[in-house]
């Protein structure tokens, strides 16, 4: 019985071991047990580069849009070099505010945090937020 579970223990890891092998970018972990797999999401990915990105670009934004956030240019890092992102209109959410994306330098090494929407526009995450909805904050 025991040699049947450490066969199959072994098939799952190499197999995982070639869909790894097979999906470069995509990772997950699987932890056997006596209960079966179970399956853990990815980590977020954080991507460092030594090389700061170039100055921004000046884009005219259009006339505002009904219904409607604007995403401004910036660099992303493709490949082995940063490449020009052009701005453009995304569907806006009702009660979020949209924070573009942005470089930030730590210890000489610049990190990509990539546009994402708050729940609302004063700058303070909900989770650390004591009056998240205050309409009157400043």
């Amino acid at each position: 019985m025991a040699r049947n579970a450490l066969a199959a223990v072994s098939i799952a890891l190499l197999s995982l071991g070639a869909a790894a092998v097979a999906q470069a970018q995509t990772s997950a972990t699987v932890v056997i047990q006596s209960g079966g797999p179970q399956y853990r999401a990815p980590a977020p990915v954080q991507v460092q580069y030594h090389r700061a990105p170039p100055p921004p670009r000046h884009e005219a934004m259009p006339h505002p849009r009904r219904g409607m956030a604007w995403v401004p240019g910036h660099w992303e890092w493709r490949g082995h070099r940063h490449v020009w992102m052009q701005g453009h209109w995304v569907k806006a959410r009702h009660g979020y505010h949209y924070r573009e994306p942005r470089w930030i330098e730590h210890g000489g090494r610049w990190n990509m945090q990539p546009g994402h929407w708050d729940r609302d526009g004063d700058g303070v995450p909900n989770r650390h937020d004591r009056r998240p909805n205050d309409p009157y904050r400043r």
